[in-house]
């Protein structure tokens, strides 16, 4: 039965959900062959926002309670895939994941929740192979530049030498604009629920949470500053690797051990050469701003100007057992919590639409699921760029 709208936006009032309406108005208007709708729980909300972002007046209005069971069965009628702003997840997504497994109908978030996306995996992955739903977690900056750049640089490996690079090194080189709210929202809902529930931090502490029944070689721990041995620089605790580093895993696991199972990696953010370069590392893996009461609240982001003028750079350097080595540099021209994401979510749902048709259903990763073409939607529209450099 042909359903009327191909995705909708559940969030569309909150801040992030808003650019992501934003981006759809530009990339993808009235006519473009995507049928798209806002969702909300409040209607005059909805319209306000409509109106705000300058969207035409028949744009779409979809009231999505998904507390209110016949809302949510609302929603799953009218849509083939569901677009997610709405965290932390692990308070707000669990009967939308269970809906859209049950039902049949595609799902994309922006998770950055280990634990939570192991108890949907347990949970709903054999429903959605069932049903035929595509549900892909993490598809903004975490974990998309991450998740996409390793599996380039597997790809360029195997290209290149025949098999795969067993040791991979993320690094971020630069990286200017500022975390969202969300993401500062989602690591305090993680720490309380670590808090009460024992297995939850088991979850956290294991590089191989989100790949049920595998456990991989030891991974580097990275949460010291270092010499990174391979570039000569000085190297800190990166944010995201927490949820990053499970993706990728995931990913591979997904692709039946593409990356090999002795597969390693990790992730960094570089600081610089000598004194200097080791005093910005202490200071970063000191900084625990993210997760305090002062951090960014959701809702709020920064100003069209700053996320404009945001952008990141990060560098992966895979080697494989005789000491051969690739890199790939993998770049956004938004800042990364806002701007680029945005785009990437709505990308990525685009693409698991149109282009990732042979996927079936489950619970998946953006590369695994959707891989080359959307390395190619993301270059094409969304800032993004994936490209192999010289050692």
């Amino acid at each position: 039965m042909s359903k009327p709208f191909d995705l909708v936006v559940h969030g569309a009032t909150g801040f992030t959900g808003r650019l992501v309406v934003e981006y759809l108005l530009r990339r993808y208007p009235a006519g473009s062959g995507v049928r798209w709708a806002m969702g909300g729980r409040n209607a005059d909300k909805l319209a306000a926002v409509r109106d705000e972002v300058g969207a035409p007046t028949d744009t779409p209005l979809i009231v999505t309670d998904t507390t209110n069971p016949a809302s949510l069965q609302a929603l799953m009628d009218q849509t083939r895939l569901v677009l997610t702003t709405v965290g932390p997840y692990q308070l707000y997504g669990n009967e939308l994941v269970a809906a859209c497994a049950s039902y049949g109908v595609d799902y994309v978030d922006l998770c950055g929740e280990p634990a939570w996306m192991r108890h949907m995996i347990d949970a709903h992955h054999a429903a959605a192979q069932a049903s035929g739903a595509r549900i892909v977690f993490s598809c903004g900056f975490d974990s998309i530049p991450f998740d996409l750049g390793v599996f380039k640089l597997q790809n360029d490996m195997r290209q290149r030498f025949g098999h795969p690079a067993s040791r991979v090194r993320g690094r971020v080189r630069k990286m200017k604009g500022t975390f969202s709210g969300g993401t500062a929202a989602s690591l305090k809902a993680t720490m309380a629920a670590a808090a009460t529930d024992p297995g939850v931090l088991d979850l956290l502490r294991n590089p191989f949470s989100l790949t049920p029944g595998f456990e991989g070689p030891r991974q580097p721990p990275g949460h010291k500053p270092m010499v990174d041995e391979v570039l000569g620089l000085w190297v800190a605790p990166f944010i995201m690797a927490a949820i990053n580093t499970r993706n990728v895993h995931r990913s591979n696991f997904l692709l039946n051990h593409a990356y090999g199972t002795d597969f390693v990696y990790d992730e960094m953010l570089v600081t610089g050469a000598g004194d200097k370069g080791e005093a910005i590392a202490n200071a970063v893996a000191a900084d625990k701003s993210l997760g305090s009461d002062d951090g960014p609240k959701p809702g709020e982001g920064p100003s069209r100007a700053e996320r404009d003028a945001g952008f990141y750079d990060v560098l992966f350097v895979g080697t494989d057992a005789q000491g051969q080595q690739l890199r790939v540099g993998v770049t956004g021209d938004r800042d990364p919590g806002y701007g680029s994401t945005s785009k990437m979510i709505a990308e990525a749902a685009v693409c698991l639409l149109q282009d990732a048709t042979a996927t079936l259903g489950g619970i998946w990763t953006p590369a695994a699921a959707m891989g080359e073409p959307l390395m190619a939607r993301l270059q094409a529209n969304a800032g993004l760029t994936f490209t192999a450099e010289a050692n």
